[in-house]
């Protein structure tokens, strides 16, 4: 009798274990990820360690050196999770939690091309990515059919930046402040002058003023005290010069020149950038320098680019709003990345024509690269637009609230040069 018990027991505790499963299992994690050469010297095969296997997965190549890869599970973490380190070939790797489970972004280096092939390891929990080399014409085929996977939207909810703006409860801060006054907002290139020409024909000029247009209306509706000043809000040329003095005579506490980029060579080349004005330290903000500089001025021609001299002098005297510039960058730069979840090839200086003339903190932004078919897309979208423009608001937000603060820390003290 007491071994029909017994057995009776066990039978009883193997049915509570097989009834709740889920109950007793820890919560899944990504531990790591490594890569090892495949055997055949033909790629890589990049492996995730889980401690569960995920429910299921989908791979996105939106760019030659962009490999995304969306691992869903609603118990899925990240905590503790250790970083590969980085090569030649696999230069960073960044992983973003989302609501309905992880997103993950390896950075290739340049020049090494593969098309990927995902499956489970049939003898554990990890899923295995393999690289396979390829030429880049092929690369191109694949990141022409692939769509940017953006972590912030693909949980099927409304949860935009914009959709959180009214529940954010730093606005009845902002509302009672009247020390950060004025903000020129300027839309790149127009008219003539239409700036770059991305892929599918759409122009610089028009994706500038779309994004610019609606910095505009984030402000105008949650920061009421703060005086919006357009350099152009139609399809108008605007000298490089009098944008900056528009600025200038506006008094202006920030000035905002917001444009697109472009490289001929690399139609894969994707990110954001944010520039002050100084000297420039890289070869890519050279290449920015001279191409924003390069647009036909009817009434002084081509604009020289600045020289040495021109830029230390301004770095001498101005060394309040480049600090500030370099500030307000920084901010953006980090709405970009970890907000809207873009690629963010970081803070620059450059010798840019249009922030010379602007006697106040100063920045111009980069939204992306519209040579780039998958980005030119995203910005040409009301919904990539949405996404750009609502986190170059939030910086301004922030930086709003940075400034009051210093100011009454102060004394009133202001930082832009009047």
């Amino acid at each position: 009798m007491s071994k029909v018990f017994i057995f009776a027991g066990i039978l009883l505790a193997g049915l509570c274990l097989c009834t709740f499963p889920a109950h007793l299992s820890a919560q899944n994690t990504l531990e790591r990820i490594s890569a090892v050469e495949r055997s055949d010297g033909k790629g890589f095969v990049v492996r995730y360690h889980l401690s569960e296997l995920t429910d299921s997965f989908k791979v996105a190549q939106p760019a030659a050196d962009l490999i995304q890869m969306k691992l869903y599970g609603q118990d899925l973490d990240t905590l503790n999770f250790r970083f590969p380190p980085q090569t030649e070939t696999f230069q960073n790797v960044e992983v973003a939690k989302t609501s309905n489970g992880i997103g993950v972004e390896i950075q290739l280096g340049i020049g090494h091309y593969f098309r990927t092939n995902v499956y489970p390891d049939q003898n554990r929990t990890h899923l295995l990515l393999a690289l396979e080399r390829i030429s880049f014409t092929e690369m191109e085929r694949i990141v022409e059919q692939s769509e940017l996977i953006a972590w912030s939207t693909d949980t099927g909810a409304e949860d935009t930046l914009l959709a959180e703006l009214d529940e954010d409860d730093s606005f009845l801060r902002l509302r009672e402040s009247v020390n950060f006054q004025v903000i020129v907002l300027d839309a790149g290139h127009g008219g003539h002058d239409v700036g770059a020409i991305g892929h599918g024909g759409i122009y610089e000029k028009d994706i500038a003023l779309d994004v610019t247009l609606k910095v505009g209306e984030y402000i105008e509706k949650y920061l009421p005290d703060v005086k919006v000043v357009y350099t152009r809000t139609d399809d108008s040329y605007v000298t490089r010069a009098e944008r900056g003095l528009i600025a200038t005579r506006a008094k202006a506490d920030l000035f905002v020149s917001i444009h697109a980029n472009s490289v001929g060579n690399a139609p894969t080349a994707n990110g954001t950038e944010t520039f002050f004005l100084g000297l420039a330290r890289s070869q890519s903000a050279l290449d920015v320098m001279k191409r924003e500089n390069s647009s036909f001025d009817p009434e002084s021609g081509y604009a020289p680019n600045l020289t040495e001299e021109e830029l230390v002098i301004y770095e001498l005297t101005n060394a309040g709003n480049m600090a500030i510039s370099e500030r307000v960058a920084s901010m953006i730069e980090g709405q970009f990345k970890n907000r809207a979840n873009r690629r963010s090839r970081g803070v620059k200086q450059a010798g840019l024509e249009v922030l010379r003339y602007a006697a106040t903190p100063a920045v111009l932004i980069e939204v992306g690269f519209i040579s780039n078919p998958t980005e030119a897309r995203f910005l040409n979208s009301e919904y990539g637009q949405t996404i750009m423009a609502s986190a170059i608001f939030r910086a301004i937000r922030d930086f709003k609230l940075e400034y009051d603060r210093s100011l009454r820390n102060n004394n009133g003290s202001r930082a832009s040069n009047e």
